[in-house]
């Protein structure tokens, strides 16, 4: 597929469209409108951008090995798919391993990147740390906010590719859930009644869980509470801040 071919059509067809109910009468402003659809006044040009290479700041293993993360981080964070739950080791960046040094420091930090840095394993991996050097099944040990559904969504999406591949459904060594308003009345009760390690929510229903006491899924410890993301400038231009509280 010619991306720029295909743009160029849509961009025509688009054109068309616009043409077809615009009726101007004066022949002057008639002229200098069809002269703003020639000069593609509607629509920007195509913006191509490059995502930079990160540097390398360390594989898995050797921060299992140098003590930063639990041994079983080994066998968690890994690149792994469903044909191959083994999978292969996994290279960290350098600002990832920095997140990670800093969380074993018991340091807040705020992580500011590009997009497709991984800026959640910044404080996913940190969390799941903890809760193994705690032990689970002790509650919720860290709630992870984010300002909308669909972040929520995508980030459960992200725990899934390492916790329960490898391991198998049900036999995590951390359990995780999310609650943003949309489970059933089955699911909600399924966390109260048996809380996970990490709970994924929004502020909407953070506030429940902080107002209602009597429904809120019974944490016994809670000792990370990340605000994952943060928006910052808008569109092409935007850039996005991760920030972790430990």
């Amino acid at each position: 597929m010619d991306v720029f071919s295909l743009r160029d059509r849509v961009i025509q067809d688009y054109a068309d469209y616009v043409r077809s109910f615009v009726q101007v009468r004066d022949r002057r402003i008639d002229e200098f409108v069809q002269k703003s659809l020639r000069d593609e006044v509607l629509w920007p040009q195509p913006l191509i951008q490059l995502n930079p290479s990160f540097e390398p700041g360390g594989w898995v293993d050797d921060l299992v090995d140098r003590g930063l993360l639990h041994a079983d981080c080994r066998k968690i964070f890994r690149i792994k798919t469903e044909e191959d739950p083994i999978g292969s080791r996994m290279l960290l960046h350098c600002h990832q391993v920095e997140a990670i040094e800093a969380g074993r420091r018991g340091q807040n930090y705020v992580l500011t990147t590009g997009t497709g840095s991984g800026k959640s394993l910044t404080y996913l991996i940190p969390i799941v740390d903890q809760v193994l050097r705690n032990g689970g099944k002790r509650g919720i040990q860290a709630i992870v906010v984010y300002p909308m559904n669909a972040l929520c969504n995508s980030q459960y999406g992200e725990l899934e590719k390492f916790l329960p591949v490898g391991f198998g459904l049900g036999k995590e060594p951390v359990r995780f859930d999310r609650y943003t308003g949309q489970e059933s009345r089955e699911q909600r009760d399924r966390i109260i009644q048996n809380p996970p390690d990490i709970l994924l929510t929004n502020y909407v229903m953070l506030e429940l869980l902080l107002t209602r006491p009597l429904r809120t899924p019974p944490g016994q410890r809670r000792s990370r509470s990340p605000l994952p993301r943060a928006g910052n400038g808008g569109g092409c231009q935007g850039r996005n801040a991760h920030s972790c509280y430990l």
